[in-house]
């Protein structure tokens, strides 16, 4: 695929993460067609033309990716009334939501139906990485030279390193395996602010003391520092945070994965609470039971 004006494609999905990817596309030379159910949002992003519906934005187009929130929502973008794939003329579907194993092999059976080329390709990264065209790109596919280098430039726009790992699948359990490792993290770091206010520990001597050795990571400090200041503006929504962490529980259920689940509960209580639009770090709100609750409700 040549980076140019002339190659269209359609971008499905213009939330916390597409809106960014769309634009860098665009930035990259792409001429860009984006859709999102709510239109205002697509509105939003600049240097890229509104559809009216996914099989507009998918009609000649030489890609079509799909960022959206969940199986249902890409399914219902490709196939449902006014769907993208029928429109679909040789062009490959790039997914690169985070729908989980079932979700993944549901849309690639249903690419295989309609003779389309499919390549699982979640990222990892949040709202910044995405506006910094900074993501990790996780990609799988056919092994197919021609179609891997139609999709590099793409992922080039979005991202500034991309993982080949295998066969269509095989990106999404990688994307899977790697949160439920940064899901944990965040817990654990909410409850050492927790713990070390409640010992009078200042908690930023806690971030000072793990920066920059084997214990730290900047993820740590970015999400701990949101704890400490209890602001939570979303960067990545809890919701979507325990949406992926279900899906964590779904891929394992033949195995016992204490924290796995004890993070999915934290994330639901959150969620109820009222936290779903703010950051994943506002689950540190849920930490102490009852002052926990209280603190949430605020």
């Amino acid at each position: 695929m040549t980076q140019s004006a002339s190659t269209t494609v359609a971008f499905l999905g213009a939330g916390t993460m597409g809106a960014p990817m769309a634009r860098n596309l665009a930035s990259a030379g792409f001429a860009v067609r984006a859709w999102n159910r709510t239109r205002e949002k697509a509105d939003a992003v600049d240097g890229v033309e509104v559809a009216d519906s996914p099989e507009e934005a998918a009609s000649g187009a030489g890609a079509v990716i799909t960022m959206l929130a969940d199986a249902s929502a890409v399914e219902e973008a490709m196939t449902g009334g006014e769907g993208a794939l029928p429109a679909l003329e040789g062009a490959p579907w790039i997914q690169m939501s985070t729908i989980g194993l079932a979700g993944t092999e549901r849309m690639k059976a249903t690419a295989a139906e309609h003779e389309v080329a499919f390549v699982d390709a979640p990222v990892l990264g949040t709202k910044e990485p995405a506006e910094q065209a900074q993501l990790l790109v996780l990609a799988s596919g056919p092994e197919d030279d021609d179609l891997r280098g139609r999709c590099q430039p793409l992922f080039d726009a979005v991202g500034q390193k991309t993982l080949w790992v295998g066969e269509a699948g095989a990106g999404s359990r990688l994307k899977l395996v790697l949160n439920s490792w940064l899901l944990t993290l965040v817990e654990g770091v909410a409850e050492a602010v927790a713990l070390a206010s409640s010992i009078g520990v200042d908690p930023e001597r806690f971030l000072e003391a793990i920066e920059g050795g084997p214990l730290g990571v900047p993820y740590a400090d970015l999400k701990g520092r949101a704890m400490i200041a209890d602001e939570f503006p979303p960067s990545f929504a809890l919701a979507l945070a325990r949406k992926d962490a279900e899906l964590v529980l779904e891929a394992a259920a033949d195995l016992e994965l204490p924290f796995a689940r004890a993070v999915t509960l934290q994330l639901r209580r959150a969620e109820a609470c009222g936290l779903g639009e703010q950051d994943m770090a506002a689950v540190a709100r849920m930490v102490g039971s009852d002052r926990g609750a209280t603190r949430a409700e605020t």
